[in-house]
């Protein structure tokens, strides 16, 4: 029998650079939508993953 992982995914640090707008939309959308920047960046680029994996790659 399969023994069943209940813990939180892993997560890993990151850093990057991002331009001081772009970090400001994104602290401003997080906020409207009740998440802190990184949930938020996480979300985002998941939709995006999905998006693409899901399209036509000729156009990347």
């Amino acid at each position: 029998m399969k023994n069943m992982n209940t813990q939180k995914p892993l997560k890993s640090k990151v850093s990057i650079t991002l331009d001081e707008e772009v970090i400001k939309r994104i602290k401003d959308l997080a906020e409207a939508d009740d998440r802190n920047f990184s949930q938020y960046i996480n979300l985002v680029l998941k939709k995006h993953i999905e998006r693409k994996s899901g399209s036509d790659h000729s156009q990347d």
